[in-house]
């Protein structure tokens, strides 16, 4: 519980930062999502590699990401994880298996079954996740990769967090199929948590998941169904736009777990507190990368 409710204060610390222009990056919040993140990794090895996408922050956090690096990267300091270069949509942490994350829509989930092709070869136990949104499964690439790792029997988790959005546009004005059948005929076994806010059903359902992963079961399917509570990207709330309405978010907010339990989360929250001022205080401190930094890291 306490790493949804850092997880949670994060991004509302990034909001509040946000007029200010110090962070430098378009930001996709994970407000609403974040238990999926937490459930998702809660699961996970440490040898297990995450690939996610540009709406990140949970994952990187649950995951074990270093929280003064991510400040100091959506500030473009050079003590970012990545030097600055990569903003809020390129995340990534190999010490601890966040492989990275993406603005390319479904361009991370080929990556993890690349990586699942490698540990099999290698006769190893690791597991790669993929993690990407409901408009994912429109991209070539998505059937691409869920035939290949079917034909092949990688070791390998794909999960949906189905939000039933893309930008504004709705599943019914996207998707002549259905996700968990289609996903079906390539062979593969499907799951859905209905409740992404039930962090316990989603640890325990990934944890059995991967537990078949690893014993040969081959390749598996899950869909958590979620919401997020802000606009596609950036710090405010687009309930103006017409696409959705607040009836749906307030069904969700019913379960939200950082709401749920007021006096289990209010046991974590001044430490939780300190531990985001002294990342926010890092990346304050942290300095802007300079001309000579242009080209490191590039081959």
């Amino acid at each position: 519980m306490r790493t949804t409710l850092l997880i949670r204060r994060v991004e509302e610390r990034i909001i509040e930062l946000y007029p200010s222009d110090r962070i430098q990056s378009p930001v996709h919040l994970s407000i609403g999502q974040e238990p999926v993140a937490v459930g998702i990794c809660a699961s996970l090895a440490p040898q297990d590699l995450l690939f996610t996408t540009y709406r990140g922050h949970a994952y990187y956090i649950a995951k074990g990401g270093s929280l003064p690096k991510l400040m100091a990267e959506l500030y473009g300091r050079s003590g970012g994880m990545s030097g600055g270069k990569a903003g809020s949509m390129h995340l990534a942490a190999p010490d601890v298996g966040m492989m990275g994350s993406s603005a390319i829509v479904a361009s991370t989930i080929p990556h993890a079954v690349g990586a699942a092709l490698a540990t099999k070869l290698r006769s190893s136990d690791q597991v790669s996740v993929a993690i990407f949104g409901d408009g994912a499964s429109e991209e070539g690439v998505y059937h691409e990769s869920l035939n290949l790792a079917a034909l092949h029997h990688l070791p390998v988790l794909f999960v949906c967090e189905n939000n039933a959005l893309a930008v504004h546009t709705t599943l019914a004005e996207r998707q002549a199929y259905e996700m968990q059948s289609h996903a079906e005929t390539f062979g593969l076994s499907t799951t859905v948590v209905e409740n992404g806010n039930d962090l316990i059903e989603v640890a325990d359902t990934t944890a059995d998941l991967l537990e078949k992963i690893r014993s040969g079961s081959g390749p598996q399917w899950l869909m958590v169904h979620t919401y997020r509570y802000k606009e596609h990207v950036g710090p405010g709330d687009d309930f103006d736009a017409g696409y959705r309405n607040r009836a749906d978010m307030d069904r969700w907010l019913a379960s939200d777990p950082v709401l749920k339990w007021p006096e289990l989360t209010q046991s974590f929250e001044d430490d939780v507190a300190a531990e985001i001022e002294e990342a926010v205080a890092f990346a304050e401190a942290s300095l802007p990368p300079t001309a000579d930094d242009l080209l490191t890291h590039v081959e």
